[in-house]
């Protein structure tokens, strides 16, 4: 009874009108980000997350997780029509989804999509209602030690989950976590690193930086790789997938619902990761794998239900245990902390109407999305054939406009431009911008955590082990920085 109270509780929040107009905005923005390769959906919430400032806790949420999820259901037209991903997690759509199109079924890739993604969005959201309450509850008995053990083993996953190099992704968390000690100290209070300036007080803020790594350096890489893309032109037609286009897709859209949502809980790009894993599944299960790659509809039926439902999994970790494991999860708890809100063990109970509220408006959200794409495939076609040229200096007026709103400082516009600058010159030599903006946010609470846990032991640094969950965290971790070059000796490489 109680999980039906709670979720009668948030659709009074979600279906308030001021919260379906954000939910619609943020559904309708993700999706236009989606189908757009420019600026991704990271890009995205750092370039809005200035807006929230004025909001109410609960429209900020649950436009900014709109966006989120709408890029996903966005980023397959782009893979289906045009053979480009408006996002990366839709890169696998493009195997199969553009085929398709080519042969004449361009309707029945964006249907089964669209029905997919809907179908695994509303399987995440379950699975998000039931299990973060369970996981925060479980999180109540940690103390300063398993909070430093728990973000020194998410940001070293997510070093080894990433897609580049681990050790360029270690050396750029490393850099995150020196750019978290500007400002004041946590504990004395006294500066550090601000050389006299009192835009450096409050710290590095989080929106230019993201804004500068995510927003600009996109900006500026798709300048350099802009090149000319080929939109389908025929007429789109059987939007409604017939009974053969359900059978097939019927349990690749299962399985990848149940593996994209477990998937999106660890540290790294859940949605990406699930993508991936979820087509090399159905091309394994499959009676003709051989067809892979040439058209067939199992191909994006898998991948589209896989990343959809990783974004709800994303959730979980962030708020039951405080802890981001991706670079937009860090974006969302900016968000949550501009309004005094430390998401964590305890958010759920402290704060129960914007839980549940946002969990609500992501079943609104993921209706939304359903009605929407289908009707407004062929608005997406005609923007697909905008010039970049003309795109992007609207997209960089935004950004500047959005990081002098916040405080009306200059420097801040500095501090964009100039890591929009680094962005791109580390992007081209292979350098990811995920870990450094987790680690920058991750850094105060793990060097709070550290302080206080080794306070609390006089200076004993066995704390970290004598603790149960410590121990299998640090062994973990140390697990994850010994298997790659142990992995390497063993290949002779």
């Amino acid at each position: 009874m109680d999980i039906l109270h709670n979720i009668g509780v948030g659709f009074g929040v979600a279906l308030t009108p001021v919260n379906l107009l954000f939910c619609f905005i943020g559904s309708l923005v993700g999706t236009l980000v989606g189908v757009l390769p420019c600026l991704g959906p990271v890009g995205a919430v750092a370039f809005l997350l200035s807006l929230t400032y004025k909001m109410e806790p609960a429209s900020a949420i649950i436009m900014l997780a709109g966006i989120y999820y709408g890029a996903m259901y966005g980023g397959s037209t782009t893979s289906i029509l045009v053979n480009i991903p408006g996002e990366t997690a839709s890169v696998v759509t493009c195997l199969d989804g553009y085929k398709m199109a080519r042969q004449g079924r361009a309707g029945a890739a964006l249907g089964i999509s669209a029905f997919g993604s809907f179908i695994a969005g509303t399987f995440g959201v379950v699975g998000l209602m039931f299990l973060a309450p369970l996981l925060g509850r479980a999180a109540l008995s940690f103390g300063p030690a398993e909070y430093f053990a728990l973000t020194l083993a998410g940001l070293t996953l997510v070093s080894y989950l990433s897609q580049g190099s681990m050790v360029k992704a270690l050396i750029m968390a490393v850099l995150g976590l020196l750019a978290g000690t500007v400002g004041m100290d946590p504990i004395s209070g006294e500066e550090r690193f601000t050389y006299g300036t009192l835009t450096l007080r409050d710290g590095l803020g989080l929106v230019p930086v993201a804004m500068g790594l995510f927003g600009v350096a996109e900006i500026l890489e798709n300048l350099v790789d802009v090149g000319t893309q080929s939109v389908y032109q025929a007429k789109i037609q059987g939007l409604l997938p017939n009974r053969k286009d359900w059978q097939d897709s019927a349990w690749p859209i299962a399985r990848g619902s149940v593996l994209g949502f477990f998937l999106g809980i660890l540290p790294g790009p859940g949605p990406v990761i699930a993508s991936f894993v979820s087509y090399a599944m159905e091309k394994r299960l499959s009676r003709y794998p051989e067809k892979f790659g040439t058209g067939v509809i199992e191909g994006v039926a898998g991948p589209e239900a896989a990343n959809n439902s990783a974004t709800a999994g994303s959730f979980i970790p962030l708020l039951s245990l405080g802890i981001p494991t991706s670079a937009i999860m860090a974006l969302f708890m900016g968000a949550l902390m501009i309004h005094g809100i430390q998401p964590g063990p305890l958010f759920i109970a402290k704060y129960p109407e914007l839980f549940w509220g946002f969990i609500a408006s992501m079943y609104v959200g993921n209706a939304m999305l359903l009605v929407l794409n289908l009707p407004l495939i062929g608005i997406w076609v005609r923007l697909l054939k905008t010039p970049y040229v003309i795109l992007f200096p609207l997209i960089l007026l935004f950004c500047l406009i959005g990081v002098y709103s916040l405080n009306a400082n200059v420097a801040e516009i500095i501090i964009m431009l100039v890591f929009g600058v680094m962005g791109f010159f580390l992007r081209r030599v292979g350098f990811e911008g995920a870990p450094f903006i987790l680690a920058m946010v991750l850094g105060p609470i793990m060097e709070t955590s550290l302080r206080q846990s080794l306070l609390i032991s006089r200076g004993n640094f066995m704390i970290f082990l004598n603790r149960p969950i410590c121990a299998v965290l640090i062994t973990l971790t140390a697990a994850f920085l010994i298997w790659p070059i142990f992995k390497r000796k063993r290949t002779g490489n």
